[in-house]
């Protein structure tokens, strides 16, 4: 079982997709499913212990981080790595980072207690909207990124989400697991 914790931003899929427009017809882009689009909290990857274990570390990083229900805003554009290097292109989020990062923070301290690889980077709370397969358009999305700064929306965040992955010809499919309120 692939599985990762989310928040899910799925009612503003319409929102996404207007973002994602211009992108759309760029070469070497594969654009992410806006009726999908969520901020990946902690990937952790093929389950290494049974659910219970792992719902119970999930619930305790949710109750450690103390967060309430809060206004998360989507907007801007970025990449990862970098400019120069793209390998996907993201909407970010203003106003209620501060918590997802807490939440982030907590369900690292509590599933790598678990055994659960550490992340290697700084989180930076997102929504991946492309995934860049060549450069055919790096000079176009580079332009785009720099230039633009959409504003989405603001959604009420009340959970998070033990998400599973499961990869198939026609496209990633994800399925909710498991629900855990603030």
């Amino acid at each position: 079982m692939r599985l990762f914790v989310s928040v899910d931003i799925d009612d503003l899929a319409p929102e996404v997709a207007e973002v994602q427009a211009p992108f759309r017809e760029l070469s070497g882009l594969n654009l992410t499913d806006p009726e999908q689009a969520h901020i990946t909290m902690k990937f952790l990857g093929e389950a290494d212990h049974d659910l219970d274990t792992l719902t119970a570390a999930i619930e305790t990083a949710v109750e450690g981080a103390d967060v309430e229900p809060f206004d998360a805003e989507f907007e801007g554009l970025g990449v990862f790595p970098s400019l120069d290097y793209i390998s996907v292109i993201w909407l970010g989020v203003e106003a209620g980072s501060e918590s997802l990062t807490e939440l982030h923070e907590q369900l690292e301290l509590e599933t790598t207690g678990l055994g659960y690889e550490e992340e290697q980077h700084e989180f930076t709370p997102h929504v991946t909207l492309a995934r860049m397969d060549h450069a055919g358009s790096k000079d176009e999305v580079q332009r785009l990124v720099q230039e633009e700064h959409p504003e989405v929306g603001t959604l009420n965040i009340g959970e998070v989400r033990l998400t599973e992955s499961t990869l198939t010809q026609a496209g990633t499919e994800y399925e909710t697991v498991e629900r855990f309120e603030l």
